[in-house]
């Protein structure tokens, strides 16, 4: 790598701060929630940003929001093009950015992989200068206004290479992956989408299922309604538009995936139609237990697989009193880990759980307690 050519990746400190990896302009196509929050970060970085969408109005906000500047004819060549467009147009926009900037690296978030490589590879592009990427990270609602320069940090940055990938070229991709606070991953598109369908595209799916059987429920059930219902339907309010394309565009490993779900599923009400036959308590145990091991897989804070442990504190509905809490918790030493909200129905009162590590749960509760806090 020549360390004179200024599109290359460069570590250095101005002013005290770390400055941007990448120099040169980063050109964003598609300026919705992902394309918008990578010129936020971008920007902070001191990056110079333009922007392009099919719709006017999406990157004027974009750019109101301060997410970069409308692209001109007089700018010159960007450095790095991220596509942020829909899956069901990725390859077409990335063949054309290809074509327009020959000299530019291009990049593309969609969610999907290994099908826009091979209509690609089928069309004979050139894909010198095209490295596939994937942030995990998103928001229920998309659009520039949901847009956030901090959305990737400490999120998993997937970067799809191959052995004819430039080292120059990765280099690019994975240092705007650095510049925006992401975990760098290495895959193969294959590898992604196999992975993506366990860990994203099912949840949805059973998530939007699992929310569509509250349609013809009472009020008087809804009013039931706790966390657990909560937490497992959060992402059913999804763009129905755009899941669509995804699913659609994985639905190779997504259907394999449902196919095996299907079979637990179809097992365990087996089961639960007779608990009193041969084996069905051992059924529904080893499903709930298998359950458990899988929930314990799961990456916790900062990549780790550590568990924690939650407490329940009660909070008064009134303003104030969150921001006064966790303005305690600090002065009490206690890092809190995560943090979960849920209102009582006709009741002036929340629930505040917080997960904090084993070990100082049972002190955070005493302090708690002392300082006039009621907990569960």
């Amino acid at each position: 790598m020549n360390a004179a050519d200024s599109r290359f990746p460069v570590s250095e400190r101005s002013n005290g701060a770390l400055a941007a990896r990448v120099r040169g302009s980063v050109h964003v196509i598609g300026a919705g929630l992902l394309g918008a929050s990578v010129g936020l970060g971008l920007r902070e970085r001191g990056v110079d940003v333009t922007l392009e969408d099919l719709s006017p109005t999406t990157v004027a906000l974009a750019a109101d929001y301060g997410a970069g500047r409308v692209r001109t004819s007089e700018d010159p060549e960007p450095t790095l093009v991220v596509v942020a467009t829909p899956p069901d147009v990725t390859a077409d926009v990335v063949e054309r950015a290809l074509a327009q900037y020959p000299a530019a690296v291009v990049t593309d978030v969609a969610s999907v992989k290994l099908a826009p490589y091979l209509e690609l590879v089928r069309r004979g592009v050139d894909l010198t200068n095209y490295v596939g990427s994937h942030p995990m990270a998103g928001r229920e609602r998309g659009g520039a206004i949901m847009a956030r320069a901090d959305l990737f940090v400490a999120r998993p940055w997937v970067v799809c290479r191959d052995h004819e990938t430039p080292a120059e070229a990765l280099a690019i991709v994975e240092a705007v992956a650095l510049d925006l606070g992401a975990t760098l991953i290495e895959m193969t598109p294959e590898e992604h989408d196999r992975s993506v369908g366990l860990v994203s595209h099912l949840p949805q799916v059973v998530s939007s299922l699992l929310a569509a059987r509250l349609i013809p429920a009472t009020e008087q059930a809804i009013g039931l309604a706790g966390a657990g219902l909560r937490d497992t339907t959060r992402v059913a309010s999804s763009d129905p538009e755009l899941w669509v394309q995804i699913l659609g565009a994985n639905r190779g490993p997504v259907v394999e995936l449902l196919d095996a779900f299907a079979r637990d599923l179809s097992g365990f009400a087996d089961a639960l139609r007779d608990p009193a036959q041969a084996g069905a308590r051992r059924t529904i145990a080893d499903l709930l237990s298998a359950g458990n091991n899988g929930v314990a897989r799961i990456p916790g804070k900062h990549g780790s697989s550590e568990r924690f442990t939650s407490i329940t504190v009660l909070i008064d509905d009134t303003p104030g009193q969150l921001g006064r809490l966790l303005t305690e918790l600090g002065e009490l030493g206690i890092n809190m880990e995560d943090l979960r909200l849920e209102h009582s129905p006709g009741a002036q009162i929340g629930f505040a759980e917080i997960a904090m590590l084993p070990e100082v749960a049972e002190r955070a509760v005493t302090d708690l307690v002392e300082r006039g806090w009621r907990t569960l």
